[in-house]
């Protein structure tokens, strides 16, 4: 069943608890740099220094996922791998529908946004080794995802594709006769550049970091902002999946804001969705839910 453990994660989520610095360490030695004593004495990092953040990214892939070789370009979001994963627990458990996890290539999952890092194809492959479409508007993130994926011997699981229309979310990227198990996106949460500054501010602001803003997971353009922000990119795929309803057994998203999502079931109704389930999630302080959705 989906549920969390106590400290918000998924029960089957890899990252309970506090880390084993030195179990990472040994996974990826760069990491050693950045560990140092936090103010109550245990072993950390500066969770606003960039290159602490990559660092501990390679060794939880490392350590976690025997993922060897995973290296980020300057600039692009680097994604907390303890939320990501758990995105991929509870959209498991929707596969199963109460019975067991459905398992192995013959599921396919389409990734819309799958970003420089392709980083739900990799943890979604190894825990449940499903197959994997990545898309992304940006050819020098697919690129990334390429290297990654090749690198680490993943090209027959995880297939990357541009989507040539930034207008378009499935429309013009999907082949005749393709169909997938499940969709799942982390959409672009800020409205505008200005907004997605202001919210590295606020951030900093709560890491006790001042001076100028950067962003400790990275993110550009179309990572972290565009046009009327999550609501409007979640409302376009809405209406997007309503065209094309027998390509995905469920449809999904990450929603950020839960002051989105009246509006989205509102949409999801006009829209003809048959079923449509919010799944909470949580990791420490921070809330979150997926919003999934059927035709079928």
């Amino acid at each position: 069943m989906s549920g969390t453990d106590s400290k918000g994660l998924h029960p089957r989520n890899r990252h309970q608890g506090r880390y084993d610095f030195g179990e990472l360490v040994r996974a990826c030695t760069e990491l050693a740099a950045y560990v140092r004593p936090n103010p109550y004495q245990d072993e950390s990092i500066d969770f606003a220094d960039p290159g602490a953040v990559r660092a501990l990214n390679r060794a939880l892939l490392g350590a976690w996922y025997g993922i060897t070789n995973w290296v980020l370009p300057d600039g692009y979001l680097c994604p907390p791998i303890p939320g990501r994963a758990d995105y991929i627990h509870h959209i498991a458990d929707l596969l199963a529908g109460g019975g067991a996890i459905p398992r192995g290539g013959a599921v396919r999952v389409l990734d819309i946004g799958v970003g420089a890092s392709c980083i739900y194809p990799i943890l979604g492959h190894h825990e449940y080794g499903w197959r994997f479409l990545g898309s992304d508007i940006d050819p020098a993130a697919l690129a990334s995802a390429g290297r990654i994926v090749q690198a680490n011997g993943l090209g027959g699981s995880i297939e990357l594709r541009l989507q040539p229309s930034a207008a378009n979310i499935f429309q013009g990227l999907l082949r005749d006769g393709e169909s997938f198990a499940l969709s799942i996106c982390n959409p672009p949460f800020h409205a505008s550049a200005r907004s997605a500054r202001e919210g590295t501010l606020r951030k900093l602001g709560n890491l006790g970091k001042g001076g100028p803003p950067r962003l400790n997971f990275g993110g550009r353009g179309a990572e972290l902002w565009c046009p009327g922000g999550e609501l409007a990119f979640v409302g376009r795929m809405i209406a997007e999946s309503a065209q094309l309803p027998a390509r995905c057994r469920w449809f999904s998203t990450l929603v950020s804001r839960s002051g989105d999502l009246p509006a989205l079931l509102r949409a999801l109704a006009r829209a003809g969705a048959r079923e449509t389930r919010t799944l909470p999630m949580a990791q420490g302080q921070k809330q979150s839910r997926i919003l999934a959705w059927s035709f079928q």
